[in-house]
This record gives structure tokens, sequence and C-alpha cells, in this order.
């Protein structure tokens, strides 16, 4: 079995670090450095799609899936497209449809960076750019109720753009888990490393602690 760790936006493949760090040695991890698999094609959604499914077809089936944000994205559509291949998922700060207004408005902060707020990201200026724009087509609303792979939701406490969503997926997808991660944003692998591993070992391994409470138990 193969776990994979997919990293959002903004982030790489070592952003995964602290939470593997309280994983077992022995198990086979894969973290895919995003900005590399699409081995100098234009960065555009399909692009990277199409070079993360190619990945994950080489490897010996079933595998687990965890992805943050665009990694997350990424996730659901390998798990909606290769149902047979999937064992589980586990979406992080998801969405299942793009929030149009608010890419936008992120290409419009992207356009005035310098180049140079761009180089610890992994992608250039005009990588962001292009794959956020040909993000906004991006709606699997309809292929939701359609997924058999056991599934989880995780979304931190304090991100209100995703939070909604996360709600959505969690009722539409069968067989789904929904947790909020408490005093955690966006980046629950960053913020909270040792909590999201505690949860994902819960969800994968069924060695959780109790430090997670799903929906039903969080307080906001």
């Amino acid at each position: 079995m193969t776990y994979v760790f997919i990293h959002g936006l903004g982030q790489t493949s070592s952003s995964w670090d602290k939470l593997i760090a309280h994983f077992p040695t022995d198990i086979n991890i894969y973290r895919p450095c995003l900005s590399a698999i699409v081995e100098g094609k234009q960065l555009t959604y399909e692009n990277l799609y199409n070079a993360f499914q190619n990945d994950c077809n080489r490897m010996e089936m079933p595998i687990c899936l965890c992805g943050i944000s665009l990694g997350a994205v990424l996730a659901l559509h390998y798990a909606l497209n290769n149902p047979q291949k999937v064992k589980s998922f586990i979406l992080i700060a998801p969405q299942y449809k793009m929030p149009r207004f608010l890419l936008s408005i992120q290409n419009i902060i992207f356009r005035i960076l310098p180049q140079t707020a761009f180089s610890s990201m992994g992608f250039s200026k005009s990588d962001m750019i292009a794959l956020t724009t040909s993000m906004k087509k991006i709606n699997f609303t309809s292929m939701l109720d359609k997924i058999a792979s056991p599934s989880f939701i995780i979304c931190g406490q304090k991100d209100r753009v995703n939070r909604n969503a996360a709600r959505v997926l969690a009722d539409t997808i069968p067989n789904t888990k929904l947790f909020f991660v408490e005093n955690a944003g966006h980046e629950v692998n960053i913020d909270a490393p040792a909590i999201l591993a505690d949860l994902v070992k819960e969800c994968w391994f069924n060695e959780g602690h109790g430090t997670i409470h799903s929906i039903e138990n969080s307080i906001f």
C-alpha cells in the first residue's frame, strides 16, 4: 500500500515533514513535488492533473490519498476518475467547485507581487497565474454521490473559506466522516501537524487517540 500526500498551492512536498515524522518508518509514503511532475509543460490544471494521474497509475494499487487545498482537488479528481484504484482518501481544506471570484482576486494579487515572492513556492509567478486561471471551470458537484471509497474530510476550524465546502462534501459523498481541527487555519499540516497526524492515523489505521472531534462534537 502506498500513502500519497499531495501538498497545496504555495507549499512544497516538505510541508508534510512534521506530519510524517509521526508515522512509522516502514510504511510506503510518496510525496509528489507538483512543480516537478509537470516536466516542462505549461502549468495548467489539466497538465498538472494528467501528470499526477500518470504518477499514481505507476504505483501498486490500491493507494490511499491525502491532499490539502490544491492537493485535495487533485486527490478528489483522481478518486472520481479511478474509483477502483483508491482504497480511501483524505481531503484537507477542500473545494469541489472552484470559487471563481476568489480565484480572480488571487490572480490580481499574484500579478502585483514581485517574482521574488514566489521563490519559495516551487512555482513561478506566471505558473501560479496560469494554474489558478485554468482552475476556474472545475466543478465536481454532479459526480460526488458516485464515490464509493471511504473518505474523510478535514478542515481547520479557522478556515472560513473552506468550511462550508467541507460540510457539503461530507453531506454529499457517501461513507464520509467530517472533522474540524481546533485552532488551525487553512494550512492544517503546518498549523497542527501532530494533531493532523493523529487524525490521519485514526482514519487509515484506527490508531487515533481521541484528540480530534468530529463535526458533531466540534464547537464553532
